[in-house]
C-alpha cells in the first residue's frame, strides 16, 4: 500500500474505537494534508480547534484523564513546538507526579513538511524527532518512514500496555511519493 493510503486505513481504525477522538485544526475542514486522512471519519469524532496549540494539548490530556483517546493532531511539527510544555511538563511526568495513578494514553500525530512541489519554508518543515527522543522520558516518539510501519504503529499507540502516549511523525514528503 501507500504511504497515504496506509495512513487513511490507520485512522479509519482509530475512529472504529468508542473512546477515540481526533482534535486540532483542519480535522473537520479542509487545509492540510492531515484532512484529506481523516475525511471518512465522522464528524461527531471530530474537534475542531483554532491555532492554539499548547491548549490542544491541554484539552487531550484532560479528555485522556477522562477516559476518551485523543488523536491529538498537528498539521506541522514546527506547530507541535508551542505544545512542549505540556508535552514535557506535564503530559510526560503526569504518570510519575500521580504515583501511577493518572495514566493517560494521548496519540499525538504531526508531520514534518515537504520541501517539494512548494518550500513551506523553516517555519514549517523542520524535523525535530531527535529533539523530542532527548526531552521525553516517557512518551514512545515513532517515526513513520515506510507505508509498512504506519498501521503498526498506530495499532500499537491505541492498545500498548507499556508506554500510554505516543508521538507519531509523520513525512510530508511521503503523502503522495510512497
Amino acid at each position: 500500500m501507500k504511504y497515504k493510503d496506509e495512513l487513511i486505513r490507520s485512522m479509519n481504525f482509530l475512529a472504529k474505537d468508542e473512546r477515540t477522538v481526533f482534535l486540532g485544526q483542519s480535522v473537520k475542514y479542509s487545509g492540510n494534508a492531515i484532512f484529506n486522512t481523516l475525511e471518512d471519519i465522522a464528524n461527531e469524532k471530530k474537534i475542531e480547534l483554532p491555532v492554539f496549540e499548547d491548549i490542544q494539548m491541554g484539552i487531550s490530556t484532560g479528555l485522556a484523564l477522562n477516559g476518551f483517546v485523543p488523536i491529538s493532531c498537528y498539521p506541522r511539527f514546527d506547530f507541535l513546538i508551542l505544545a512542549t510544555n505540556q508535552i514535557v511538563n506535564h503530559l510526560d511526568k503526569i504518570n510519575y507526579m500521580s504515583k501511577g495513578l493518572m495514566q493517560p494514553r494521548v496519540i499525538i500525530r504531526t508531520s514534518i513538511g515537504p520541501k517539494k512541489p512548494l518550500d513551506g519554508g523553516p517555519q514549517h518543515t523542520a524535523d525535530y524527532s531527535e529533539v523530542f527522543k532527548q526531552m521525553l522520558t516517557t512518551i514512545n516518539v515513532v517515526n513513520l518512514n515506510d507505508p509498512q510501519d504506519i498501521f503498526p504503529a498506530y495499532e500499537h499507540a491505541l492498545y500498548n500496555e507499556e508506554q500510554k502516549i505516543t508521538l507519531l511523525i509523520e513525512n510530508g514528503s511521503f503523502y503522495n511519493d510512497k
